[in-house]
């Protein structure tokens, strides 16, 4: 098991400078640890799309997935992409970005979670962080009222640092 632990362990760290070879690395080893532990077979096809989210910290479509996967010399079938996805989301390796219809790699996929996406409008960057005050005053207001929240999605839209210093006075 990798005792190492991800730098992506930081918040919103696809808008910070980081080492993201040694993000990537970190992550697939922490993916590669908890299939083998929970007894999960991360198929050549699995790792390969978790491969790609790793690329960057930029959502892909399923149809940019599979292209890839294509180029990658497996096969051209739009099932191939969806089951390895629902896959890596169903585990906790992946999460679906539900605002574009768009896939990325978990940055604590150790972590049971309530992920908050910060999407840049600008550069298409996502960075995940944890909704852990927010959740808990959610929590507490929806057992107020007998309500048991099952998922919870946020995601926010906006303007990344870098992105904002690029832009004109």
């Amino acid at each position: 098991m990798s005792s190492r632990k991800p730098e992506s362990d930081l918040p919103a760290q696809a808008f910070r400078q980081h080492d993201h070879g040694e993000c990537a690395r970190s992550l697939m080893d922490a993916a590669q640890d908890l299939c083998a532990e929970r007894g999960l077979r991360l198929t050549p096809v699995r790792e390969k799309v978790l491969e790609l989210l790793l690329k960057s910290h930029a959502p892909l479509g399923a149809y940019a997935i599979l292209s890839e996967l294509v180029d990658s010399g497996f096969r051209a079938q739009p099932p191939v992409a969806y089951r390895a996805l629902e896959f890596l989301v169903e585990n906790g390796l992946a999460h679906r970005i539900e605002k574009i219809n768009a896939f990325v790699a978990c940055n604590q996929p150790r972590d049971g979670h309530s992920p908050v996406f910060m999407i840049c409008n600008d550069c298409q960057q996502v960075a995940e962080t944890s909704a852990k005050t927010q959740s808990s005053t959610l929590e507490r207001t929806a057992r107020a009222i007998g309500f048991d929240i099952q998922h919870t999605v946020v995601e926010a839209q906006g303007v990344c640092a870098q992105c904002r210093e690029r832009m004109p006075p």
